[in-house]
Order: C-alpha cells, then structure tokens, then sequence
C-alpha cells in the first residue's frame, strides 16, 4: 500500500510491472489457496463434536450475512460488502482472493476490505488477550474464541499464542474449521453470479459466467483429503505452509500496490466503520459460540 502511494512508482506500477502484479494477484493467489488445503486435517475437525461443527458452520453463514448487510448498509461500492464478509467471516486474505476470483471482481474491490481485515486482524492481537482476564476465560474458551472470530490463520496463532499452547491448538482447529467452509460459501456465492449475469443483447447466451466451483477451489478441496487420508511427510507439509506464505505474501503486496489512498479517503470512514461494526458483531457471535461449547 505505501510502495503504491509513492508518486515516482506509480508510473511502473500502472506500466511495466502490472502484467506481473496481476499474475501475482490472482495466480498466485490461487495457488497460495490450493496449498492451503494442505494444512486441513478432516480427522482434527472431527474431534471438534458435531455440535461444534454444526454452531461453527452457523457462525460462518451468519457472520457472512450479517457482515454483508453492515457493508451495504454503509453503502461500501462494487462487491466491497460480500467481499468485506468472506474475508471477516471466513479466512481473511484468502477467503477475499477466492471470492473475488470466483465472482470476476474487480482487483480495487478487494483492496479496501484486505486494508480491514489487516487492520482489525492486527487489532484482535492485543485486545482479545486483554479481554480475556475480564470475560473470565480459560485458555480452551481463549482459544475457540480466538478461532472463531479471528480473521487470517496467521492473526489466530499470533492472538491464540499468547495464552499457551492449550489454546493455540484449540484456536488452530476451530479456525481451520472456518477454513473448510470457504468452499461452499464461495460455490454459493458463484452460482448466485451466474444467475444474475445479464444476457447479451441478442438474449443467445449469458455474459462470462465464472465456474460454479472455480478450479483453485477443487484443488483446495483436493488437498485437504490428501491431507486426511494419506501420510503426508512433515517434511512436505513444512515446505508447504513456507510455499503458501510467499505465494500469499507475494499477492498481498499486488493488492496492495493496486490500492490508491486517495481512493480509499474518499469511503475511508464508511469502510472503516463497517469494518469496526462487523467486527465487534463477529467476536460478540464468537463469544456465543464459546459459551455454547462449553455448555454441551
């Protein structure tokens, strides 16, 4: 973001480099996706219970929809709002790539709810463990509250961390779990585009429709049943989750090169205010799901 405000760089970003950036965007966004699957265990999700399972399915659905409706409801432009949702309800950065690739979004759409799920993410690292103390948590109930209100898998373990080991491998399993459901959200979600598309003029044929399950998103399904019903070495998995990080980083900085904050000032506290709104729903949604857990 602050290599795209710089005036003298501009020029290189809109010229020369931005063939590359965009690859990095998408492509390798996707591939950074895909390898996710590798970190998903079914077996480890399966010890959650299937009442959490089933209360962790429905805070995805209702943090999706809720966070949505706080992002039209400030009036956020393009596919800002289903983009803001995915990425606050689901897995962050990632969840904000495959939505925006399965849709066919433009690039500055997913820009300004990436800069939010930074932003507050980054947050959730100091104020979920100070509030912890006055909620009277223990680390299981830190660690499911971290796992299922925090955005990236990365905010999770920086956050979860903080109270031990005992609730980073809680928090760990019940984000990853979160992980799981990016699939039939974005599946969802890509059906509805396709219905929607506007015909063409001659009423022959819709407009380019994106695939109701993109390919990045078969191969993330791929990986995760690899992952569970094959031995997979720790050897691979370390090189794995090192590969999805610079793939990952990589497209993050592509977003953010693409972001202009003149652009963003312009909506900044409308954007900044769903964010905050949507955030404070989803850890009050998350905390519901903690004391549910802990009552079965």
């Amino acid at each position: 973001m602050i290599v795209g405000c710089i005036p003298p760089v501009r020029p290189l970003l809109d010229g020369p480099l931005r063939p590359g950036l965009a690859i990095a965007s998408r492509r390798l966004l996707r591939l950074g996706i895909v390898v996710l699957g590798l970190a998903l265990s079914l077996v480890d999700i399966a010890h959650l219970g299937w009442v959490a399972i089933v209360a962790i399915v429905v805070l995805v659905v209702a943090s999706f929809g809720l966070t949505w409706a706080i992002g039209r409801l400030f009036r956020l432009e393009g596919d800002q709002p289903i983009l803001l949702a995915a990425g606050f309800s689901i897995c962050g950065v990632s969840a904000i790539g495959a939505m925006s690739a399965a849709r066919g979004s433009d690039q500055k759409d997913a820009a300004t709810p990436t800069a939010l799920v930074t932003l507050f993410g980054t947050a959730a690292i100091l104020v979920l463990p100070a509030l912890a103390p006055l909620l009277g948590l223990d680390p299981t109930e830190f660690g499911r509250w971290v796992g299922a209100s925090v955005h990236d898998v990365g905010q999770v373990v920086a956050t979860a961390q903080i109270a031990g080991p005992v609730a980073l491998a809680v928090a760990v399993v019940v984000k990853l779990t979160r992980v799981l459901m990016l699939a039939p959200m974005v599946a969802v979600t890509s059906l509805v585009a396709r219905r929607s598309a506007p015909l063409t003029v001659e009423g022959e044929a819709r407009a380019k429709r994106p695939p109701i399950v993109p390919l990045f998103i078969l191969g993330f399904l791929a990986l995760v049943l690899v992952r569970s019903f094959l031995p997979v070495p720790d050897a691979v998995l370390a090189a794995a989750s090192i590969l999805q990080s610079i793939l990952l980083a990589m497209a993050l900085f592509a977003i953010g090169a693409s972001l202009r904050l003149e652009a963003l000032a312009r909506s900044g506290l409308r954007a900044v205010g769903a964010g905050l709104v949507a955030w404070v729903v989803i850890l009050g949604l998350g905390l519901g799901f903690v004391w549910l857990a802990g009552a079965v």
